[in-house]
């Protein structure tokens, strides 16, 4: 555990100051230390998911750096109730640079970051920003728009479900674009969602897939952090899309494609900036076209022109 004194306060005042000149956002000289960075997620590392995807990007961030460079802490599993005490602890320990992967995150996020000037804060899918907090999101309507035409290609019943978590707007923007793809092939599908106010209840969600299905649906898309939708539809022998992580290995019959997180660049970059002491708080929102988004393989069931078609609309 790293302790700042009295004097590294006071550089760190002289350094900012700088920075403010520079446009830029500087901490205490790092060249013979490593960078400490502190991640928090809201569910567990499972094999695949939200949280997966956030852990390879980390794994990512350590690779991108000379051995030792980048120290990494990771918190799993954190509400929204239980966020402030963890990342003012993580900032209190040294942790100069600190990721927060969940909505929930923001009002703690950025009480902590104006009483801790002296680090930064990256929050995903985050809306308020301040001098040391940033935030970043994917535009999941991409994907899932591209999805959206995979499934109507598919769909016998012309009716799509949506097993969605909270409706914030950047979930509402998924399921509006699962929609519209949808019908710029076929005007007349309609898309059925259920929403579970949960990132992570296996339970509530198996449930709501289901009555999805029992209402027709023969398509559905899961946008939680489990496999628990597109199992369900392995099942039920139904056509399924995955969020977040490509989770084929889950439901090989059943899965059309996923629209896959790849958050590898924002944390490299971040902390890339926190070294050179460039840093600026930004609000960064990317989708396909940066790579930030990514579609997996399509279903080898799907008919080859039904595939070659979706891979035309996705490029």
């Amino acid at each position: 555990m790293s302790t700042l004194t009295r004097r590294d306060v006071l550089k760190q005042i002289s350094l900012a100051g700088a920075a403010a000149a520079s446009g830029g956002f500087a901490l205490p000289v790092l060249a013979d230390k490593p960078l400490k960075v502190g991640l928090v997620y809201p569910s567990p590392v499972a094999a695949v998911g939200w949280s997966k995807q956030h852990d390879l990007a980390r794994e990512a961030l350590v690779a991108a750096f000379p051995q030792g460079k980048i120290v990494t802490k990771v918190i799993q599993s954190t509400s929204g109730t239980n966020a402030e005490s963890i990342f003012r602890g993580l900032a209190h320990d040294g942790y100069r640079l600190i990721f927060g992967d969940s909505f929930d995150y923001g009002t703690p996020m950025l009480k902590v970051a104006k009483t801790m000037p002296g680090t930064v804060f990256e929050h995903c899918s985050g809306i308020k920003t301040a001098k040391n907090l940033g935030t970043f999101e994917a535009r999941y309507f991409d994907g899932s728009y591209v999805a959206g035409i995979a499934a109507a290609k598919m769909t016998k019943s012309a009716i799509l479900g949506f097993v969605s978590s909270f409706p914030v707007p950047d979930v509402v923007g998924a399921v509006n674009g699962f929609l519209l793809g949808a019908r710029s092939v076929n005007p007349k599908i309609e898309c059925k969602v259920v929403w579970l106010n949960s990132w992570y209840d296996p339970g509530k969600e198996k449930a709501a897939a289901l009555s999805l299905i029992a209402q027709g649906a023969d398509v559905v898309l899961g946008m939680t952090d489990t496999t628990t939708t597109v199992q369900t539809c392995e099942e039920k022998g139904v056509w399924s899309v995955g969020y977040a992580s490509d989770m084929a290995s889950f439901a090989p019959k059943s899965q059309l494609t996923a629209y896959v997180l790849d958050w590898s660049s924002d944390y490299i970059n971040a902390a890339k900036a926190v070294i050179a002491g460039t840093w600026r708080s930004e609000e960064r929102w990317e989708g396909l076209a940066a790579g930030v988004v990514k579609m997996a393989p399509y279903n080898k069931l799907m008919p080859a022109d039904a595939i070659a078609y979706v891979q035309q609309q996705e490029q």
